[in-house]
């Protein structure tokens, strides 16, 4: 079956959604991309090889298109996708869902309203680290969790946010917690589930200067009540791979960037190697397509046999409203 799609949204992001595209040609058949701007339209064809176009309203409008990728930015998420959704088509949408909870749980809605699927680009889920580590804990490998905690110490120099809209809450929605590091934080709650956050924090540093954090950390219970730790910054020079650790009864797991070590008592280490890049530095795109490809033919498998994708929007909305929590407890410290 091959699925035809269209693209909204042609901005940097769209690179390694590109790439996935033209790898699943046997599956998927673009039928525009679309950007307002024509010098991205015309980039994006000259790089790519697809069709493009400044009519946003076609590819909306458009019967044949089945299915639309929706790369925009987040303050764009809840009309482009609602908009195509009510067309008839299903909808991959970028992280995060929108710039709110509230705006996010709307387009959520819209999706089962009207009988579309909603999945969600949250990628490191589909790393093979990942479903690895995802495997382990679902077989009890590691036995009953004891704790966990996430760190991503990323950076971005000050230009990356002096581009217009770069770090504000009217077009990202937050800092680093909602742009950067939810990826890590999807995965992290995915994997070990989180019930409460205990405390929080988050500040700016004077490592930039942004309307939104660059800092953030969080105390939380676990989906088991066990703790855990959330650390994520853009302000750590020159940047290292995001990592998650799990310690349970029968062992542990280090998962870096994309690389696993699994550790049983008793037993060898098991281990996956890292992917070459994270976008962990100054160079955001400085990672493989592997898993954008996983997201999408996973998105189109759910399509073809009607049913959800792995990343529903459902459970994007619940690691936004963690992110949302975090943020409320760091601005209410009276509440710790």
């Amino acid at each position: 079956m091959v699925t035809t799609i269209g693209v909204i949204g042609l901005g940097p992001g769209a690179e390694p959604h590109a790439k996935s595209l033209l790898d699943l040609a046997d599956r998927v058949h673009v039928k525009a991309a679309a950007s307002r701007t024509e010098l991205r339209t015309q980039a994006f064809a000259d790089r790519f090889g697809f069709p493009v176009t400044t009519d946003v309203d076609s590819v909306i409008a458009d019967p044949a298109i089945q299915a639309v990728i929706v790369l925009t930015p987040a303050s764009a998420h809840l009309e482009v996708a609602e908009r195509c959704l009510r067309a008839g088509k299903h909808v991959l949408v970028e992280k995060p869902l929108e710039l709110t909870v509230e705006r996010a749980a709307k387009l959520v809605q819209v999706g089962r309203q009207v009988g579309r699927r909603v999945g969600v680009v949250l990628q490191h889920r589909f790393r093979p680290a990942s479903l690895r580590l995802r495997a382990a804990i679902d077989a009890g490998e590691l036995g009953e969790i004891t704790a966990a905690w996430m760190l991503v110490p990323w950076w971005r120099p000050q230009a990356y946010y002096d581009e217009p809209g770069r770090g504000t809450m009217a077009r990202d929605g937050g800092g680093v917690l909602m742009t950067q590091a939810i990826h890590t934080l999807d995965l992290f709650r995915s994997l070990v589930g989180v019930q409460s956050v205990v405390a929080a924090q988050a500040v700016t540093t004077s490592m930039h200067r942004m309307e939104t954090e660059d800092f953030a950390s969080a105390l939380v219970r676990l989906g088991n009540g066990a703790p855990g730790t959330i650390i994520a910054s853009t302000a750590a020079y020159p940047g290292s791979p995001e990592r998650i650790e799990i310690t349970g009864t029968k062992g542990s797991a280090s998962l870096i960037g994309g690389g696993l070590r699994l550790s049983i008592l008793g037993g060898p280490d098991e281990t996956i190697a890292p992917d070459a890049g994270t976008g962990s530095g100054a160079g955001m795109m400085d990672f493989p397509h592997d898993a954008h490809r996983a997201v999408l033919s996973d998105f189109l498998d759910a399509i073809e046999q009607d049913r959800d994708p792995m990343v529903t929007g459902e459970e994007a909305l619940a690691s936004q409203r963690l992110i949302a929590d975090i943020l409320t407890v760091a601005a209410n410290p009276a509440s710790q």
